[in-house]
């Protein structure tokens, strides 16, 4: 709002300093900044009132050292994280714009989700909260509406130089050594640590013939959908300690707002050799909003937390990286950028998995880790949750590093 209302003054009374909301760089330090201060000092507040309506974390015995000191923390702090994520969002980024429509979207999506689920745990005493399927059909339908607005909302394009424009290309303008400048509408992605990286997920479906471009949608909307169930998933799993999601995904956040910054600088993105991506430097608002939002809740959050993020919090950080992956067409960078998130499923997958296997074969069920997801496998072996986390964000910093490096490394 306060965009519009500079940009007014700036064209109509040539404000001085008005013009600095021109510049993507200057709303997003002014969004980081002002999420940081209602994370902070507005999140005591919500905490106090979580504490004084008496919605406290109920915990389950798990034998776990410390455990029993953790109920009654209020929960649905994530409440937290989306008021101050979205509050800098509606002040400064361009409300127009399709991909800051879609993250606005997906964190009241994911958000209303996970509020419903605690809401089912804390004040109808049912501690398995919002059953699965719902959870799933709430997952899929953002997919849905994720997938099928990527793939024909007309301002969802990619513009890359070419020599050899193909087909369903318009050429917009004459770029250096004779290249082309092509606005393409394709589904294309990137393939990391290959030097030819743009992938088009038309291509898998090549052997239905003449115009199968035109069915790519049958791909995409699908894949879509399991990305952001996944790493929604990913992220619930993965708040299980103090800080560790909420640092975790702040890490992953930073490194998709240089993405999503570099993709949608034409300047930047012809230097490193990748794909333009038209409106996308406008999601940069939207990210450091996001991250400035999490480094406020982890302020309460760290060891011993002062409240918990729920999954009103979890799903709704998990949501939003998805969509912007997704959305720099970086999703093949997941399994990487999203490591922690990634072994944290398989561990508790591939636990369930062994675990009814043995049990069928020998009668006897047998356990892969000591517990899952992985980092309550340290906690028995008897590591403290605070040495835990900041190991899990090196490695997430390490990951981090190495999904940055692909914009060079081929």
């Amino acid at each position: 709002m306060l965009y519009y209302l500079f940009e007014y003054l700036d064209k109509t009374y040539d404000l001085p300093g008005a013009g600095l909301f021109n510049f993507i760089t200057f709303r997003a330090s002014l969004a980081v900044i002002l999420s940081l201060f209602i994370a902070t000092v507005y999140g005591k507040k919500i905490i106090n009132y979580l504490r004084k309506k008496q919605v406290g974390e109920s915990i389950r015995d798990l034998g776990l050292e410390g455990q029993n000191e953790k109920a009654g923390t209020p929960t649905m702090g994530g409440i937290i994280i989306i008021l101050a994520t979205l509050i800098p969002v509606l002040l400064f980024a361009k409300l127009e714009n399709i991909y800051v429509i879609l993250l606005i979207v997906t964190t009241l999506w994911m958000g209303v989700i996970g509020f419903i689920d605690d809401y089912i745990k804390k004040f109808k005493n049912d501690k398995e909260g919002l059953p699965g399927r719902f959870k799933v059909i709430g997952q899929v339908g953002l997919g849905l509406f994720v997938g099928v607005t990527m793939y024909f909302h007309p301002d969802i394009v990619v513009q890359h130089n070419t020599t050899t424009p193909g087909a369903q290309t318009e050429i917009i303008a004459k770029g250096p050594v004779d290249q082309f400048y092509v606005k393409d509408k394709s589904m294309l992605t990137t393939i990391p640590f290959v030097k030819e990286n743009e992938f088009d997920y038309a291509t898998l479906i090549s052997w239905a013939g003449e115009g199968y471009k035109s069915y790519v949608w049958l791909i995409f909307i699908p894949i879509v959908i399991f990305i952001i169930t996944a790493v929604s998933n990913g992220a619930n799993l993965t708040d299980g300690i103090d800080g560790l999601a909420a640092g975790t995904s702040a890490i992953i956040g930073v490194t998709l707002a240089l993405f999503a910054w570099v993709s949608g600088n034409v300047i930047f993105s012809d230097y490193l050799n990748i794909m333009y991506i038209p409106n996308t430097g406008e999601m940069t608002i939207f990210i450091t909003a996001f991250v400035g939002a999490l480094i406020g809740f982890l302020w309460y959050n760290t060891y011993p937390a002062q409240v918990f993020m729920g999954d009103t919090g979890s799903l709704t950080i998990g949501g939003i990286i998805a969509v912007i992956a997704i959305a720099v067409r970086k999703e093949l960078l997941i399994p990487i950028l999203c490591g922690i998130f990634l072994m944290e499923n398989l561990s508790v997958v591939m636990q369930v998995g062994w675990f009814k296997y043995t049990k069928k074969k020998y009668g006897e069920g047998r356990r892969i880790f000591r517990m899952s997801p992985l980092h309550h496998h340290y906690q028995i072996k008897g590591f403290h949750e605070s040495k835990i986390v900041t190991r899990f964000w090196i490695v997430g910093i390490f990951l981090a590093i190495i999904t940055i490096v692909t914009l060079k490394i081929r």
